[in-house]
């Protein structure tokens, strides 16, 4: 019965695939220089934040380091460059997060093509979740998750053992950018599901007949991009992704073609 499940999903992605390389538009070539095209953009505006953030690294290190200082914690550097790579990482996290909607857009463009010109209707909504999903799963790693595991694994595995806690540039901006880049991105997750639903390719249905297998594919993506080695810690990357996938099995309810008009018009590249 898995087999047939997964042959059907197969099958169904095939057919979506199929249904809008149809469509009147762009051929590989032009598909190609237009993803060249949106890659180059995404990198411009990626520089112009990294530029902007650098200006205020300072302000934005504070930031990155409040976590530290509310627990009273200092932080060491053991080679020269340390605090050089710490103002660079410091500035690309910031860059990243100003030019998150600019590139978010472009990925629009790049997609907007393959989609019926009813289906159009969704940029300012596919802009507005993505951005908010992706700084509310920010804003869900700074100010809860980070602090956090940072009294659990310092202090209680740590101080209270008595070993002295010696966090080095190094480890801690890594730490730092897996927690808050990584949420951002898991945040994600409805509109993943919303694109897929949208193109027929999964069903409300199908989302809830499966969440055996999804729990598990939440489960092994929080142990990859968790920073922690602990079980309680992956459990605060899955829990979130969890909520989330029962919010999309409604998303999925509604964005699946079966709920809406069959489209007929393709849309204008």
């Amino acid at each position: 019965m898995e087999d047939l499940n997964a042959l059907d999903t197969i099958d169904r992605a095939r057919k979506a695939v199929t249904d809008r390389a149809e469509l009147p538009g762009m051929s590989l070539m032009e598909h190609l220089e237009e993803l060249r095209k949106r890659i180059m953009n995404s990198l411009g505006f990626l520089l112009v934040g990294f530029v902007v953030a650098y200006i205020f690294h300072g302000r934005l290190y504070g930031l990155v380091r409040a976590p530290l200082d509310i627990n009273h914690i200092a932080l060491n550097f053991t080679h020269p460059t340390d605090g050089l790579n710490l103002t660079l990482k410091t500035a690309l996290v910031g860059g990243c997060i100003l030019a998150g909607p600019f590139i978010l857009y472009q990925v629009w463009l790049f997609i907007s093509p393959g989609m019926y010109a009813n289906e159009k209707k969704y940029v300012v909504p596919f802009m507005g979740a993505t951005v908010g999903l992706f700084l509310t799963g920010i804003y869900f790693g700074y100010r809860w998750v980070l602090p956090n595991a940072i009294k659990v694994l310092v202090f209680d595995f740590g101080v209270k053992l008595g070993i002295v806690p010696i966090l080095t540039i190094e480890d801690y901006t890594g730490f730092f950018m897996s927690v808050i880049l990584g949420l951002g991105i898991c945040f994600e997750l409805p509109i993943l599901i919303f694109f897929l639903a949208l193109f027929g390719i999964v069903d409300a249905k199908f989302l809830a007949k499966n969440y055996r297998y999804a729990i598990l594919a939440i489960f092994v993506v929080a142990a990859i991009i968790c920073p922690m080695q602990d079980p309680l810690s992956m459990c605060l990357f899955a829990s979130p992704m969890l909520a989330l996938y029962v919010i999309s099995i409604a998303i999925a309810s509604f964005a699946h073609p079966s709920r809406r008009n069959k489209p007929t018009t393709p849309a204008a590249a």
